[in-house]
């Protein structure tokens, strides 16, 4: 599928327009539905074709957060062969207790992927996880930035990102 293309069926898939309230906090005139693309195997699909043109020969492992990140990461790991991680939002109460389920080691590289991109809490936190362990944070890709403060927060992070697509990409003006 080709980037315009994709752009076109995510709106059509994921654009929902009313009331919403974000996880940073912010009230919204639109919600971006994540699993509403993510769970389209042809976007999914499509999408991972994108992030692969992000995992370069030194990546070693892709790296998702929990929940949204984590279809992508495994889209992107059948998509390139490299294995992937999942980065937990809080330690479970139960069982190994860890952050990371998956392989994750000091001498990773790592492509970390973001679902939608607002304020880039959720991902600097994962950023933070990965990079805590010894390991080397890539690039933070997001499918969608929406353009709300995400990109300047993760770069003063210390923290390199990109989009595949913006919501100025999607036609979104509000």
């Amino acid at each position: 599928m080709k980037r315009e293309q994709l752009i076109k069926r995510i709106k059509q898939t994921a654009f929902l327009e009313g009331e919403f309230v974000l996880r940073s906090g912010r009230k919204s005139t639109y919600y971006l539905d994540k699993y509403l693309f993510e769970t389209c195997p042809d976007i999914l699909k499509a999408l991972a074709e994108q992030f692969a043109s992000y995992v370069t020969n030194d990546v070693t492992l892709i790296a998702g957060a929990e929940l949204g990140g984590v279809a992508l990461a495994a889209a992107i790991a059948l998509e390139t062969g490299r294995n992937f991680c999942i980065i937990r939002n809080t330690k479970k109460g139960y069982g190994t207790g860890k952050l990371v389920e998956g392989l994750l080691g000091p001498r990773d590289t790592v492509l970390l992927v973001e679902d939608i991109a607002t304020t880039g809490g959720q991902v600097i936190e994962a950023a933070k996880v990965i990079t805590d362990t010894g390991a080397k944070l890539s690039k933070i890709v997001a499918c969608i930035d929406r353009q709300e403060g995400a990109k300047e927060n993760i770069t003063a992070a210390g923290y390199d990102f990109e989009s595949i697509m913006t919501k100025k990409d999607l036609g979104i003006t509000n």
